[in-house]
């Protein structure tokens, strides 16, 4: 991809991401009601100092000892963040009676750690009002830690988020949200050792915080750009910003204060445009438009744009500049991707050439220490053209493991590759071996020699990567070689989540679990009945199809009432459970343990270096 920028001699980050330390917390370890550590800065702090070493990218060494700086800082007199406690920021915001909490983490433990560092050095401030700004769960996942349900629902805090909202942040987090999860250990580093050749970020933050996820609905939501609100005293004006970073986005202005919080939307990294974790691919076009309407709306009356990562950026003109090069920077993927495309271009081949110009390349923030240009382009390409590049020698391929056995009797066997495999090694072409390799462990998984080899490549390609969350993947893959599955340390799919699940996302979240072959011979049909949600719906499962009717006719051999609190139990599939929470089954109780007979949950454990 070229000769990437460097400005190290650029030091202004350094003095941003510590402007307006109050406090820290010490030590900044969390830790959950059983004393189980579910948070520790310290972990990196620790020896992310000095030089950076051989095993650790110059510029990711460089962004992790920028982002394990932790504490309350001020960020214009009246609104104060905790940064260093999780992977996400916490905002608090003055008002005449209380504190409105922006983002409160992703874990109950550290957003009231966070709460609690805060109303130390700025008083015991009664929380006012709770805004989501978008609808990842490290953005909502801490909600309890700052406001109980009870105060919600009687009215006394509201919680703010942007239309939308609550179908993605659920949607998200159930459908694929066992694979998502595994996943999210390798590219989070979740069980790497902390430390020079192990875990040292994921650029955006450390990593994920590993204690309760909760989640509280919003009572308010933002429906247009251009809506102002006045909550506890403190104006504020909103854009939304939908299929940006998130599919439930938005943007809001503190005109009083000048300071405009631009969500996730503009950080000091190269963000996803579909993250390694998996989701739906984003897009960069609407994403770039929503920050030239930031700058054309907003950028006037702000002297401080802060964002849900990293550290602000203080003066008028600075943050016009680092919202333009961060509009341009996705405008740009975008663009160029989309004409190479139309050249007849791959995604792969895209990916390989792409550059961006040196004018973006220039600035720290522009740099691939989260989202990559490399997997930035491919998804660009997916979200065009999707998964066939139109070669139909590549339409129909044989499975990873197929194709593995196939190729390394092309190269003579497993030895042989191995040998030649070293070869590629020594001399230096590390992506060769690792790509020759991956062949032999998928078609001989217990080949010691081949998974010992391609671990230690794989850690080499680790150790060069800028890109925090690259870097953990690569070592992940090694360590998993070497020791074993690591499984899936934290999920995101929590009570709290299920528990919000509307009637046709639970009908939906059963769907795809149904074992098909399994269902093929069964024809069932039961009524549901959410007395709290005030709907009923007819269900039949037919052809392994599982379908839902809101108030269908038809006749039915059980008929279920699911009050709220059976709904969660009953999601995760424990019939007793669901029962001792209210459930109750007039009809025959057999089409029900029929129906859970055969779905098939996720395993969050499945295999991913190896078949």
């Amino acid at each position: 991809m070229g000769d990437a920028i460097f400005p190290f001699e650029d030091r202004r980050d350094f003095a941003d991401a510590e402007r307006g330390l109050l406090a820290t917390l010490e030590p900044a370890t969390v830790r959950d009601d059983d004393g189980t550590v579910v948070w520790d800065n310290d972990s990196y702090a620790s020896f992310l100092t000095g030089d950076d070493p051989d095993s650790v990218h110059r510029s990711l060494w460089r962004q992790s000892s920028l982002v394990t700086k932790q504490g309350l800082f001020e960020v214009v007199p009246g609104i104060y963040q905790v940064r260093g406690l999780d992977l996400s920021n916490i905002t608090f915001v003055e008002g005449a009676d209380g504190v409105i909490v922006i983002d409160p983490l992703l874990s109950v433990e550290t957003a009231r750690a966070a709460l609690e560092l805060y109303r130390s050095q700025r008083g015991e401030r009664p929380v006012t009002a709770v805004i989501y700004t978008h609808s990842h769960a490290d953005h909502f996942g801490g909600v309890k830690g700052v406001v109980a349900q009870e105060e919600v629902d009687a009215g006394r805090v509201p919680v703010i988020a942007p239309l939308g909202f609550m179908e993605h942040a659920i949607s998200e987090n159930v459908y694929a949200g066992t694979a998502m999860a595994r996943r999210a250990g390798y590219v989070y580093g979740a069980a790497l050792a902390r430390g020079p050749r192990g875990g040292v970020g994921a650029g955006l933050g450390q990593t994920t915080s590993t204690g309760t996820i909760s989640l509280i609905p919003p009572t308010v939501d933002i429906t247009r750009s251009g809506q102002e609100m006045t909550v506890d005293g403190i104006r504020m004006v909103f854009q939304l910003a939908p299929n940006s970073e998130a599919p439930a986005e938005m943007h809001f202005l503190f005109p009083e204060q000048r300071a405009l919080c631009i969500a996730e939307n503009a950080t000091h990294t190269l963000h996803n445009v579909l993250t390694l974790r998996g989701a739906l691919v984003r897009d960069p076009h609407a994403w770039a438009r929503y920050l030239t309407e930031a700058i054309e709306t907003f950028a006037v009356g702000a002297d401080v744009v802060f964002a849900s990562h990293h550290w602000p950026t203080w003066g008028a003109d600075n943050v016009v500049e680092f919202l333009r090069l961060q509009r341009d920077l996705y405008a740009y993927q975008h663009d160029q991707t989309v004409r190479l495309i139309n050249k007849g271009h791959t995604g792969t081949e895209i990916a390989e050439a792409f550059e961006l110009p040196p004018g973006l390349q220039r600035a720290w923030h522009t740099h691939g220490y989260y989202g990559s240009i490399s997997h930035n382009v491919k998804a660009i390409y997916q979200r065009y053209m999707g998964w066939y590049d139109g070669n139909p020698a590549r339409l129909w391929q044989h499975p990873p493991q197929e194709a593995a056995r196939r190729y390394v009797d092309f190269m003579g066997g497993a030895d042989a590759v191995v040998e030649k495999a070293q070869r590629s090694a020594d001399e230096g072409d590390l992506r060769w071996a690792a790509q020759v390799l991956d062949h032999v462990v998928f078609a001989e998984p217990e080949y010691k020699e081949a998974r010992a080899l391609l671990a230690d490549v794989l850690e080499k390609l680790g150790f060069g990567c800028e890109n925090g969350t690259w870097r953990n993947s690569y070592l992940s893959g090694a360590r998993e070689l070497r020791e074993g599955s690591f499984g899936t340390p934290a999920g995101s799919n929590s009570p709290d989540v299920l528990a919000q699940l509307p009637p046709e996302m639970f009908f939906d979240a059963l769907a795809v679990q149904v074992n098909g072959p399994q269902a093929w011979d069964l024809e069932l049909t039961i009524r549901w009945v959410f007395p709290d949600h005030g709907s009923d719906f007819r269900t039949t499962l037919v052809n392994g199809v599982f379908t839902y009717v809101r108030s269908g006719s038809g006749d039915v051999s059980l008929t279920m009432t699911v009050p709220r609190p059976a709904l969660a139990p009953l999601a995760s599939g424990s019939l007793d459970a669901a029962r001792a929470a209210g459930l109750s089954l007039d009809g025959d109780e057999g089409t029900l343990r029929q129906l859970l007979g055969v779905l098939d949950p996720g395993d969050p454990n499945f295999n991913i270096i190896e078949p």
